[in-house]
């Protein structure tokens, strides 16, 4: 059953090649401030998962965190790739950071979780407002590919416990809801030009 996992992974991965890609063509235009949180979270919460004894149901979440780390490095090599960063992106930080920093004072496997979750969803709410203003400056097929990746660890899991679950539900709910609403604003756009 681990394989389903290993499947999931390969296709994340070609999804967030294909989000590279078009960042480094300067195609896709990435918020940096979400994408350098976006690392840090999901990996956060793989240690805090292990350190509590979940093992494969871990890969999906640990490659949400590694990706978001290249497109925030390589979004620095095509100035067509810049997002231009708002006071609203500052402030989410913020409360993303502050998540991170009660994470570390708790040193609890389910309150790092829950930290982290609350530090990756104030890092998505400048993508997902920017999803809806601007939708072809995101690729949508990407967000498709994290959201069926994190399906697999569903398959894989022994306990469907919190700290097992909670990762992979998030990042499917966000992924989904991103890839809907940059899909349905890229046909609005071109329905409005038309």
């Amino acid at each position: 059953m681990e394989y389903i996992v290993i499947i999931g992974f390969i296709v994340h991965q070609v999804g967030g090649f294909v989000y590279l890609r078009d960042t480094w063509y300067g195609k896709t235009q990435p918020n940096r401030v979400s994408f350098l949180l976006w690392g840090v979270a999901p990996l956060i919460g793989a240690v805090a998962a292990l350190s509590d004894g979940v093992t494969w149901a871990v890969l999906p979440v640990f490659a949400a965190g590694v990706g978001p780390f290249l497109v925030f490095f390589v979004s620095f090599v095509n100035k067509k790739a810049y997002w231009k960063i708002t006071r609203f992106d500052w402030v989410c930080a913020a409360l993303s950071v502050l998540a991170l920093i009660l994470w570390q004072v708790t040193q609890n496997p389910v309150l790092a979780i829950v930290f982290a979750l609350l530090a990756d969803g104030a890092a998505s709410l400048p993508v997902i407002r920017k999803s809806w203003t601007h939708p072809h400056s995101e690729t949508a097929i990407t967000y498709l590919a994290v959201a069926f990746n994190q399906l697999t660890a569903f398959l894989v899991m022994k306990e469907f416990s919190f700290v097992e679950m909670a990762f992979p539900v998030y990042i499917f709910v966000i992924c989904m809801g991103l890839f809907i609403l940059i899909t349905i604003g890229q046909k609005r756009s071109v329905v409005e030009t038309a």
